[in-house]
């Protein structure tokens, strides 16, 4: 079995702030991670490798040089390989831009059997790539994966996560899948995955070699226009009434009252 896995350098959330001026992330010291779901898509790809003798995982990511290390990090896990779709040309990419980039780039690997991807990145929230990309390859997709039931000869079984349940679906393979964090616990690193990871070649294509024109991708390619971003205004404080229930209640009525809320 060919797994591929699509994963994605991300700022760690924790540290992220806006510049209030320019309404732009500030990504200076910023910290880079791995993006959590794209990590209980990983995870699914290697358990799926430990339980079928003979799989391979190939991880694909697309973004600047420095996404390099997070790629080593998914060697270090026990992925096989890594490609880095990395050019000027995919600068400035919205969501349809970036999954025409990544599709090319799993054409030009070709063979799979299943592409697992994270439901969303943490940077941008849409959970768009991953379905645009199966639509752009022409296979279906199941997003919201948070159990995989059963792997059949030419299908695949599971459960596709709902807010009040899930539903059980089968679907035909090749195939993609997003997945959610109830799916799994992601391993950790070896001192030897750590070790074979830092020895490992990195596959890094531009647009040219996955055979893109640079129209057809990045910023030119990407129809998403962001007017403006911008951090909320700061709440105040709350403030917390005292006293006893009958005294926390009058006080309560009472600022109502004067906010003329009631």
């Amino acid at each position: 079995m060919k797994i591929i896995v699509c994963a994605k350098q991300v700022p760690d959330t924790n540290e992220v702030k806006i510049d209030p001026v320019k309404g732009t992330l500030i990504r200076d010291g910023v910290p880079s991670i791995l993006n959590p779901d794209d990590a209980n898509a990983l995870e699914a790809a290697l358990d799926l490798k430990d339980r079928y003798p003979g799989s391979t995982v190939s991880v694909i990511s697309m973004g600047p040089p420095q996404a390099n290390y997070m790629l080593r990090e998914t060697l270090a896990l026990g992925a096989d390989e890594a490609i880095l779709l990395s050019a000027r040309a995919f600068g400035g990419a919205d969501t349809c831009a970036t999954s025409t980039t990544i599709a090319a780039g799993i054409r030009k690997l070709g063979g799979y059997d299943i592409i697992f991807a994270g439901r969303q990145a943490i940077d941008g929230d849409t959970a768009q790539v991953g379905p645009q990309t199966a639509q752009r390859l022409g296979i279906p997709s199941v997003t919201y994966v948070q159990k995989i039931r059963e792997i059949k000869e030419g299908s695949v079984i599971v459960e596709r996560q709902l807010e009040t349940g899930y539903e059980i679906v089968e679907v035909q393979t090749p195939c993609l899948l997003t997945c959610v964090k109830e799916l799994n616990t992601p391993r950790y690193m070896s001192v030897v995955g750590i070790e074979n990871a830092y020895k490992a070649e990195i596959t890094t294509w531009n647009e040219v070699d996955v055979n893109l024109k640079p129209e057809d991708c990045g910023l030119k390619a990407s129809p998403t226009q962001i007017l403006r971003s911008f951090a909320p205004p700061p709440k105040g404080k709350g403030e917390i009434l005292s006293g006893s229930v009958r005294e926390m209640a009058q006080s309560l009525v009472a600022k109502l009252n004067e906010q003329h809320v009631i």
